[in-house]
């Protein structure tokens, strides 16, 4: 996988997360997105495709390319899982070269009725993830003529559970509630940081999978909103933003939610001690509402078609855009999972009509 995907993806995410409405919990994924642009801009034209491209970081030429490359890496990945499905009207005959660009594709036909349609879709979306998805966020209509689907899911386990406990926070939105809480203990002090950003100081935790898939929880000022802490954690991962590791911090409150000092006990070895919440977070997204920034504005338009590449026949644009995710912290593992649709408008024998969906690993406020 080339760093030029990873930063443009990041981008994206980053980007997403600076977008979001303020003053609630939610999940999302642009690593499920971002090859879904791309396949769309591989069949595109003329201003759909140069949004397309802006949205993307990439021209359209090399971005499909790079999807591919994408899904095929995150594949090789124990535990992660990729795939990609194209479905079609009778009438509809996609061109060969784009079809062909799609990855290892599960190629099928619609169903006979509206019903059966979306069963087909949803069965595909439940096996595809492993039942973290069960359906695909599409409303599959009589105008619906074409579905793109890619999917990703991913299940890890710690190196080291926690252990399930409780807390009974003594300030903050949940000052003396009793929660349900984790709890480790380690000699390995640079599992933790604190960087400064755009946010504020953000506090990082990296919990290690087994699969190699390593979960980043961050915490930042109890001011600041889910996505900006969220954008601000993507620049840290990401070099942006410079992290102290925990065995360099100073005496005090270093960061948020973070305590250095010295303790009687036995043992001269210094240790970190992590308590923190396990979560299971589901969240829908409507795609449309910000569609200049997945560059989907003229590709709105069902007046024309704007993936001639695609098909000529029927003209093909894009109205309907949604992603419905989920990703759950526990004790023992992480697993994660996302799915994407978009359908375009037109009335059965004027103008017809596609959509296109995906399922992904996803990041959220709280682990990225």
């Amino acid at each position: 996988m080339r760093v030029s995907t990873v930063r443009a993806v990041n981008r994206l995410t980053a980007r997403w997360a600076g977008a979001l409405p303020p003053g609630r919990d939610t999940v999302l994924s642009a690593s499920g997105v971002w090859p879904l642009l791309a396949f769309l801009a591989d069949g595109a034209a003329g201003p759909a495709r140069t949004e397309l491209e802006d949205a993307l970081g990439m021209p359209a030429d090399r971005a499909a390319g790079a999807a591919r490359e994408l899904l095929a890496a995150l594949a090789r990945v124990p535990g992660v899982g990729s795939a990609v499905g194209l479905w079609t009207r009778p009438w509809v005959r996609p061109r060969d070269s784009w079809a062909a660009g799609l990855p290892e594709a599960t190629l099928g036909r619609l169903g006979a009725d509206d019903a059966e349609s979306k069963r087909l879709l949803d069965a595909w979306a439940a096996e595809r993830t492993g039942g973290l998805i069960p359906a695909v966020p599409v409303r599959v209509t009589e105008e619906t003529d074409l579905v793109l689907a890619t999917a990703q899911a991913v299940r890890t386990s710690w190196l080291r559970p926690f252990v399930e406990g409780g807390m009974l926070p003594d300030s903050g939105p949940w000052a003396e509630r009793a929660l349900a809480a984790l709890h480790r203990t380690t000699g390995l002090l640079d599992r933790v940081g604190v960087a400064e950003t755009d946010a504020g100081p953000l506090t990082v935790l990296r919990v290690l999978g087994s699969t190699g898939v390593d979960v980043h929880l961050l915490l930042g000022p109890e001011e600041a909103e889910c996505g900006a802490v969220l954008k601000a954690g993507v620049g840290v991962l990401a070099g942006t933003f410079r992290t102290v590791p925990g065995d360099l911090l100073p005496l005090g409150e270093p960061g948020p939610g973070l305590n250095v000092r010295h303790v009687r006990g036995t043992s001269r070895e210094p240790y970190l001690s992590v308590t923190t919440s396990p979560f299971s977070l589901t969240a829908e997204h409507d795609l449309t509402a910000l569609h200049e920034l997945f560059g989907l504005t003229t590709a709105r338009d069902g007046t024309v078609g704007h993936f001639p590449g695609v098909c000529d026949v029927p003209p093909l644009s894009v109205r309907q855009a949604d992603q419905a995710a989920m990703a759950r912290f526990g004790a023992k593992g992480f697993e994660a999972a996302s799915v994407r649709s978009a359908c375009p408008p037109g009335p059965r024998r004027r103008r017809r009509t596609w959509s296109a969906a995906s399922t992904s690993t996803s990041t959220g406020p709280s682990a990225s």
